[in-house]
């Protein structure tokens, strides 16, 4: 009997369930999940210390600035010098609200600050620093300032009640630094200083075309220089009187400068105004005097009756060997016949004092008689080797100027002197 096979039904082991993964939730239809975006750290701003200089530099701006510390302030923060850092940079300024002085340098600091320091004290200070690099730490109310081994401790003043200093006008034109310190220069030495004439403490500027024309006079004396410059617009034209010691200490500082920028705004209704100068990093602004300047055009002789070309050295030494006999207000003579003048000094019962020179005179025998101070500076101020001294008589205007190489009147300046009455 054959085997049948029963199909019988075969147990297979059973699989573990497998766990299910959690389903990411699903996105509604037409809508974008925001990206969260990483937390920002805000860089917390630099909180400034102190700052570190050059010595040299430092020192040129303070003193710069310095020229504008009143000697007697009206108000004590006005003793004070400004120092604003900001962006690599430290600006030093000053004001008295006539004048204001500003220059900025390089310094290395982080954050910015503003502070006022006492200005002389600041000056005596740096001016006295070793050629070393200057650090400077300020910590609330102190400043400590350390060069080399030296180091000071200065407190700081109420910046927040210092003034504003003002803007600088439109400019007007430009230039050359040196012309400009030496035309100013030798223009004021003939403004008066009597406070009961202020207009002649003032130097008379003309700006026309491509010329400014520079006046001043205290009544016994008139300098008039002419220079030239480069206008913003050929047709520029403006009268302003700027105080004269003012206006040449400013144009003296600025000497060093290729070209200056003046600046202008005149007040037409109130009077005054501002005149600035600007170059070099630094900047000034001096507020002009609302004054009407005597019109002295017409004190310049026209004409004259005779002339002496004098050698502006040897005769500068002679009046000056002669003057040493005379009291101070005493007028040297001058007597001029043939080629040669006799200069003399003090009379009758007086120590006196005679010399002669060799000149070239052109006219009929004349004395005539200078305070010999006002003489001198003419002489001295129209930088001749040779100066012309032009006259009528004894009595009217003399006039000093230049003569050129060739024998021809040097242009630009004239500077007339008054003589003084001889008693009869």
């Amino acid at each position: 009997m054959s085997a049948t096979t029963e199909n019988k039904p075969q147990n297979k082991p059973q699989s573990k369930p497998r766990a299910k993964r959690a389903a990411a939730p699903k996105a509604a239809a037409g809508k974008k999940t925001k990206a969260q975006p990483a937390a920002q750290k805000q860089a917390a701003p630099a909180v400034f210390t102190g700052f570190r200089v050059d010595r040299d530099e430092f020192a040129y701006a303070v003193a710069w600035t310095a020229r504008s510390l009143p000697s007697r302030p009206s108000v004590p923060v006005l003793a004070g010098i400004r120092l604003d850092l900001a962006d690599g940079q430290l600006r030093l300024s000053a004001f008295d609200y006539e004048v204001s002085s500003e220059a900025t340098i390089d310094a290395a600091f982080d954050g910015a600050a503003q502070l006022l320091l006492p200005g002389q004290v600041l000056n005596e200070i740096v001016r006295a620093l070793p050629a070393e690099r200057i650090d400077v730490t300020v910590n609330g109310t102190k400043l400590v300032m350390v060069c080399g081994a030296a180091r000071f401790t200065l407190l700081t003043m109420p910046v927040e009640d210092y003034p504003t200093l003002p803007e600088l006008p439109p400019t007007v034109g430009r230039v050359s630094g040196a012309v400009f310190a030496a035309e100013a220069a030798r223009t004021v030495i003939a403004a008066g200083c009597d406070d009961a004439l202020p207009m002649l403490a003032g130097a008379h500027l003309d700006f026309n075309g491509e010329t400014i024309t520079m006046a001043a006079t205290d009544r016994y004396r008139l300098a008039v220089d002419e220079l030239a410059w480069r206008p913003q617009a050929p047709d520029c034209a403006a009268t302003v009187v700027v105080p004269a010691k003012t206006l040449a200490a400013a144009a003296k500082a600025f000497a060093a400068v290729d070209e200056v920028e003046i600046s202008l705004s005149v007040d037409v209704t109130h009077g005054g105004g501002l005149v600035g100068l600007s170059g070099g990093g630094r900047r000034t602004t001096i507020r002009l005097l609302g004054l009407e300047f005597p019109k002295y055009r017409s004190l310049l002789p026209d004409s004259f009756a005779g002339h002496a070309d004098l050698p502006a050295g040897p005769f500068v030494e002679a009046v000056k060997r002669i003057g040493l006999v005379a009291e101070r207000g005493t007028p040297v003579r001058l007597r001029f016949d043939g080629d040669q003048v006799t200069i003399e000094a003090g009379t009758g019962d007086e120590a006196q004092g005679v010399e002669s020179l060799a000149v070239k005179w052109s006219g009929e025998p004349m004395t005539i008689a200078f305070n010999r101070g006002f003489l001198l500076d003419g002489v001295g101020a129209s930088g001749a080797a040779t100066v012309r001294l032009k006259m009528n008589d004894e009595v009217s205007p003399a006039v000093v100027v230049g003569v050129t190489e060739d024998g021809q009147q040097a242009p630009g300046y004239e500077h007339l002197v008054m003589p003084i009455r001889l008693a009869s």
